[in-house]
């Protein structure tokens, strides 16, 4: 069942979700090549503190830590790490915010110093993938127009499509229902209405979709090795269109 919230409780998902926005614009200025993954994880905890915010990640379903940190091949859940940061990586960092009760949550994929154009331009269709499927968040529409809205921007330019992991409905849960897949026709599914609050997630692989799960249970890899991206926003479908609630 897809649960819809009051214009009050939007807007506790709002406030959650603007922490985790400002965290993650913090640590995309903080990122160096030399650094640890497991240096931005303490770095961003202390943030969403100091911001009034509880992370959501830490302790949920056991995952030890604030961020998920995905370096290169890591597609998500990548658990920070004395892995080092280097020049030319891009670095994938997803964060949740519980505020009130209530959960943020967004992902950016950043690149550190110099990269490839090929491999900029890997982050720009992804991010543009997210933009096209929020645009699809319309009063009346159906849940897949999302789906296939990212489909149809990533796989003309030659990436794949990750499968196996799927955006979701959000609320006073991290994961509620709807599952929201990158992929599929357009027409199908529920019908959206004012109040559903999605979190819309799009990676996308340079290479395969096959996806690896590392010994740890979490960190999720590429199976060719290829590079990844991951962009993330928490939407809000309202009468005048889908509102954007990760940014400030």
């Amino acid at each position: 069942m897809i649960i819809l919230k009051s214009k009050e409780e939007v807007e506790k998902i709002a406030t959650a979700s603007r922490i985790v926005a400002a965290s993650l614009l913090a640590l995309k200025d903080y990122i160096k090549p030399g650094m640890t993954t497991q240096l931005l994880d303490t770095f961003v905890e202390k943030e969403i503190i100091r911001k009034g915010g509880i992370p959501a990640f830490k302790g949920y379903r056991n995952y030890p830590a604030t961020l998920c940190v995905s370096v290169n091949e890591v597609i998500v859940h990548g658990i920070p790490s004395d892995r080092v940061i280097q020049e030319g990586d891009i670095v994938g960092i997803d964060l949740g915010v519980i505020y009130e009760g209530f959960y943020g949550d967004a992902a950016i994929t950043v690149p550190v110093g110099e990269i490839s154009p090929e491999v900029a331009r890997l982050l720009e269709v992804t991010e543009k993938s997210l933009y096209a499927g929020i645009e699809q968040g319309k009063v009346g529409g159906r849940l897949s127009d999302i789906s296939h809205a990212v489909q149809s921007c990533v796989e003309p330019e030659g990436y794949s499509i990750v499968t196996d992991f799927v955006g979701h409905g959000i609320g006073r849960s991290l994961h509620e229902e709807p599952q929201i897949p990158n992929f599929g026709p357009k027409g199908k599914g529920p019908r959206l209405k004012e109040g559903m609050v999605f979190a819309i997630e799009p990676m996308v692989n340079m290479g395969g979709p096959e996806v690896s799960v590392m010994d740890d249970g979490w960190t999720a890899v590429t199976s060719d090795g290829s590079l990844s991206a991951h962009f993330e926003h928490t939407i809000a479908i309202t009468q005048n269109g889908p509102k954007i609630l990760s940014q400030v």
